[in-house]
């Protein structure tokens, strides 16, 4: 019976074609970074001790890269370092959970009728961030021996299927779940060619339905891509002669026998109707009685209650020319290059309309008036000062505190911390620090970074409450203690309510309770006494002293023909602009099962981003000022922050056009409460650079003033 898999496809061409390597961060590539910091030295150094003693700080910076890049003689990126295999070595397949596109919800792999290996199940070493995002890795029965072609393997047979294994077997064939297997840290890949592309799937599905009858994928056919270990070629790629030698090999020294390294690892599933008394009495990884043939367009073993299921598998090697370093390309296959290039040059653009707008507010219109007003002599200006007009009447009311500061305080601080985060986690992946091949790096670089910025979001905080208040120190602990709660505790709120709905679901995305133990003393074991000290530093730094003095009567408002409010919405749209675009490879990658590898791509549109939302602030702020509404505070901070709301719109969009086949209410709970948490971030990040540039703005605008 003909079938075709109903998933999600992608187009890929094939075979692969290399990245640039890039995956190889040496001593001497070290060296040449810390001879850039000599164009510093003119503007570092104006005697000879001084330059003495920066020559000593790049010595340090020097060596502290050189351990931090190269452990030993060599140290490989991204990911693993090369493994070699002699002839015959054992390779063991492990399991990853259950995936399903959707669902959006993770299973264990042996939450299904499954062979388990011999020695029982374990699970493998797992890092915060792999739990975090629900990667349950676990050793599995599937063993092969190196360059050993083996066909008609017998795995076992499982006992007959009870109702209870049934029913899940449907339901997961229903909601598309997919197997995800891994040798060697390489996802198995599954190729199938349809008219003149090839299709790519990671992982294999569970099973078929084909006219209201439930077929599985019972026998498995692997077939592992292989390069010959060269010990000079990995030599040379590992920067030293000697660094061949940090790589582990297997076999006695000295050995002529020739090793290989995995470079790929392919599976095609099929659908076997195996007899089940024949295997009675077999024992795992005996050979099968009959031959077996593979053929996946075709079904052949119907899934019922009370029936045993045998599982078989056959694995063949490759030799080929893809060299461990381009491994991660079938993967990491960069689609859609000039639609990315396309988001940058639309980003770009609307940088350039509004510096123009910037250009002519400064220096048409504020430094003419400046000018003009330094010119005249002591009684023109009293007398121009009765007929100003604009935003130099406003000039007593510009710094009155705005209503709540202390959550204004706040939202600032958590900004500066979630943006310095988001920027130095960026800058790492895109350098290889964080790559696919290092599950749960990235979550737990950015766990990591963003307990360290508590500090920064301390300082900001209670610096920006001090100049407020006008230097009062009093309530800066308090200050301190709520920007150390505020973000993190609404994410703890949104977190834990949908790790509820795991639970209930019993999917592996359900953070454990011990784990949960684990972040909230990284909360306020790490997270609270940094910011806490971030916020001394900012009681002990000198206050922003207003340029103006405040009067004590807050001046009348003029009325407005539309409310401002509208058009700091509407200012939104512009930073949004500059980012839908590469927001739609983000959103795919999450939850469409994409692997999303363009940091360099994310870095660049997040400067674009950052110079946009500062330019758009900075304009209505000086809009706002312009028709005499001094109460500019809240308004720089939501003229960018407004891009959240467009954000969350285009979420709801993505889930009703693009994931249509989202299953279940508890699904759509799930993403749109990331989707919230997600949002809650951009906002804080985008209205702290809104804020900062207005007030940039304005203390240099009234600076220049020289008004009573």
């Amino acid at each position: 019976m003909n079938v075709l898999f109903p998933l999600h496809e992608e187009i890929v061409s094939y075979p692969q074609t290399h990245f640039p390597r890039r995956s190889s961060f040496l001593c001497p590539q070290v060296s040449e970074i810390s001879r850039a910091f000599q164009w510093l030295l003119p503007l570092c150094t104006s005697d000879a001790k001084n330059m003495e003693s920066f020559r000593r700080f790049r010595m340090w910076v020097f060596v502290f890269l050189c351990l931090m890049f190269q452990s030993g003689n060599g140290f490989y990126l991204p990911g693993s370092y090369p493994h070699k295999y002699g002839i015959g070595d054992e390779l063991w397949v492990k399991v990853n959970s259950l995936t399903s596109i959707d669902t959006e919800m993770p299973f264990s792999y042996y939450s299904l009728p499954f062979c388990k290996p011999e020695g029982g199940v374990k699970d493998s070493a797992e890092n915060l961030g792999e739990l975090l995002v629900g990667d349950r890795i676990e050793n599995s029965p599937y063993r092969f021996k190196m360059y050993t072609n083996e066909s008609e393997i017998f795995l076992c047979q499982v006992d007959k299927l009870s109702d209870d294994q049934f029913k899940i077997l449907k339901k997961r064939i229903d909601e598309m779940y997919q197997v995800n297997l891994i040798l060697d840290n390489l996802p198995a890949i599954r190729f199938t060619k349809k008219e003149d592309y090839f299709l790519r799937w990671t992982g294999y599905p569970v099973g078929i339905k084909i006219q209201d009858v439930y077929y599985l994928f019972n026998h498995l056919r692997f077939n592992v891509l292989v390069h010959k270990y060269e010990e000079t070629n990995v030599a040379r790629v590992m920067g030293t002669g000697d660094a061949a030698e940090m790589i582990p090999t297997i076999g006695k020294e000295g050995s002529d026998k020739p090793g290989y390294m995995v470079v790929g690892f392919e599976v095609t599933p099929c659908s076997i109707l195996h007899n089940a008394d024949s295997v009675k009495g077999m024992k795992m990884y005996n050979k099968y009685p009959t031959p077996i043939k593979c053929d996946p367009s075709t079904v052949g073993m119907p899934i019922k209650e009370g029936k045993p299921v045998a599982f078989t598998y056959e694995v063949t090697f490759e030799e080929s020319d893809i060299k461990w370093p381009s491994r991660w390309d079938a993967y990491l296959k960069m689609e859609g290059a000039k639609v990315h290039w396309f988001s940058i040059l639309n980003s770009l653009m609307v940088i350039t309309f509004l510096a123009g707008i910037v250009l002519v507010i400064f220096l048409r219109t504020v430094r003419r008036d400046l000018t003009r007003y330094e010119e005249l002599d002591m009684e023109a200006q009293a007398q121009m000062n009765e007929e100003l007009s604009g935003w130099k009447l406003v000039v007593g009311d510009v710094f009155r505190a705005p209503t709540n500061p202390a959550l204004l305080c706040i939202m600032v601080g958590d900004g500066v911390q979630i943006l310095g985060m988001a920027v130095v986690t960026i800058l790492f992946a895109a350098l290889g620090f964080m790559s696919p091949a290092s599950r749960g790096t990235l979550i737990t670089g950015m766990l990591f970074f963003y307990m360290i910025l508590g500090v920064a979001a301390g300082y900001v905080a209670v610096r920006l409450w001090r100049t407020i208040g006008c230097g009062d120190q009093k309530g800066w602990i308090s200050v301190a203690w709520k920007a150390a709660c505020f973000f993190p505790g609404i994410a703890f709120l949104i977190l834990t309510t949908l790790n509820f709905l795991l639970w209930g679901s019993h999917s592996t995305g359900a953070i454990p309770f011990s784990l949960f133990v684990i972040l909230i003393l990284l909360w306020f074991c790490i997270s609270v006494p940094l910011t806490l000290i971030g916020g001394l530093f900012g009681a002990r730094a000198p206050h922003i002293e207003y340029p103006v003095r405040t009067n004590q009567i807050p001046r009348e408002i003029p009325h407005q023909r539309y409310p401002s409010w509208i058009l700091v919405l509407g200012a939104g749209t512009l930073p949004f602009g500059t980012l839908f675009i590469e927001l739609f490879f983000i959103m795919s990658s999450i939850w469409m099962g994409r692997v999303y590898y363009v940091f360099g791509f994310l870095l660049i549109v997040l400067i674009l981003l950052v110079v946009v939302c500062a330019e758009v602030s900075l304009v209505l702020t000086y809009m706002h000022l312009c028709v005499e509404e001094w109460r500019w505070w809240w308004k720089s901070f939501f003229a960018s922050g407004s891009v959240a709301i467009y954000i969350f719109l285009y979420s709801i969009n993505y889930l009703v056009f693009d994931l249509k086949n989202l299953n279940g209410p508890v699904s759509a709970t799930l993403y749109l409460g990331y989707s919230l948490f997600m949002v809650l971030a951009i906002m804080l990040a985008t209205g702290t650079v809104g804020f900062l540039s207005s007030f940039w703005f304005v203390y240099y605008l009234f600076s220049s003033v020289k008004l009573d």
